[in-house]
């Protein structure tokens, strides 16, 4: 009996400790679902119009969608202004609207996310650099955007207008630092985000083949939709290949089939299809 009694405490304190733990994840879902039951902003669904012209671009349901990720990020998420920048409805919404577009068929969120931080134009971030004999060099990178392991998104305001103005140039800065968060939610970015049980082999093979192809035609000078930028290293490449997958699917899917089946099976889109 006394055996009984003991191992009846010990499940009942299992528990009490599971639902702990557990509490504050489901109260995160709970609260994000009742966000996303609430009605879209008239002056929000101007904003989206006016700045992000890809999103009139979704079929139906899913422009629905991109609205309830976007509450739902903006409730979650701070943003900051930097360099004396006041950050308005206008910037929070146009931000939020261009990353909602990662989590259209993937859902969930941006794990790490925090905060995001806004310039009002392009900022300094200094560098150092090794060189011979072990002299360090003192350098000074101009950036339109970073995004950082622990969970802060940079993004210039002036790139960010630009980049959602033209929904077809390929560039866009937001999804770009959005893409690297979802890679550095299962750790240091290296161009592999989780992509789903049994897929992550064929993705590796995939995105190595892809990442040696483009270093190849850069080496010979061959022009391709890939800009040179992503051949830095995978998870720029990575991210790169997401602005285009959004931004110019069509021409992405025509040059590099193999590589776009990838992207769709990670966002679970099929943006040439829009």
């Amino acid at each position: 009996m006394n055996v009984l009694v003991a191992l009846g405490v010990l499940f009942a304190v299992a528990l009490v400790t599971g639902a702990a733990l557990a509490g504050p994840t489901l109260a995160r879902v709970w609260r994000r679902q009742r966000i996303g039951r609430r009605p879209f902003p008239a002056a929000w669904r101007d904003i989206v119009r006016r700045r992000v012209p890809l999103a009139r671009e979704l079929p139906a349901a899913q422009q629905l969608l991109l609205k309830k990720h976007i509450q739902v990020l903006l409730a979650d998420t701070p943003f900051i202004g930097c360099a004396g920048l006041e950050v308005s409805e206008e910037m929070r919404v146009t931000i939020a609207a261009q990353a909602a577009f990662l989590l259209l068929g993937r859902g969930g969120s941006f794990g790490n996310l925090r905060e995001v931080l806004i310039y009002p134009g392009h900022f300094v971030v200094p560098r150092s650099e090794m060189g011979a004999g072990g002299v360090v060099h003192e350098a000074r990178d101009v950036l339109a955007g970073q995004s950082w392991q622990r969970g802060q998104v940079i993004v210039a305001w002036d790139a960010v207008r630009d980049g959602a103005a033209d929904p077809h140039d390929g560039t866009n800065v937001v999804m770009h630092e959005f893409a690297h968060q979802l890679d550095q939610d299962t750790g240091a970015a290296n161009g592999a985000p989780y992509v789903g049980r049994g897929a992550q082999q064929a993705w590796a093979r995939v995105m190595n083949q892809e990442f040696d192809a483009l270093r190849a035609r850069l080496a010979r000078a061959e022009p391709g939709v890939i800009e040179p930028y992503a051949a830095t290293n995978p998870a720029e490449f990575f991210a790169v290949t997401t602005e285009l997958f959004f931004e110019k699917p069509g021409a992405l899917a025509a040059e590099r089939p193999e590589l776009y089946e990838q992207l769709k099976r990670c966002y679970r889109l099929d943006p040439a299809s829009w």
